[in-house]
C-alpha cells in the first residue's frame, strides 16, 4: 500500500510516517501534489531482526536439503542438521 502525503502534513505526523514506512507501507512525500521522496526501510544487517532472518533462511535451506535427501531415501538427524548449521557460520 502506497501513502502520499502532503509535505505539510509529513511535518506534523513524521513519527507516524516513520513506523509506517518500518512496517513495509511505502509512504511518498509530495509537494504541490507532485512525488518528491519515497520512504524506504533500510536494512540493518547487524540488527536483531536481520540475524532472525538470516537464521530463519538458513534452517528453511537445511530443512529444504533433508527434504531432498528423504526423497532420495537418506535420512538426516537433528544433530546432523545443527552440525551442518554450525559448519555454514566458520
Amino acid at each position: 500500500m502506497t501513502r502520499h502525503v502532503p509535505i505539510s502534513e509529513f511535518k506534523n505526523h513524521l513519527s507516524e510516517l516513520v513506523l509506517a514506512a518500518e512496517r513495509g507501507e511505502e509512504v511518498v512525500i509530495t509537494r504541490h501534489g507532485k512525488a518528491t521522496v519515497r520512504l524506504q526501510l533500510v536494512a540493518d544487517d547487524d540488527g536483531e531482526d536481520s540475524r532472525r532472518r538470516k537464521a530463519r533462511e538458513a534452517m528453511d535451506r537445511l530443512l529444504a536439503r533433508r527434504e531432498r535427501m528423504r526423497e532420495a531415501g537418506m535420512t538426516a538427524t537433528i544433530d546432523e542438521l545443527i552440525a551442518w548449521k554450525n559448519e555454514g557460520q566458520r
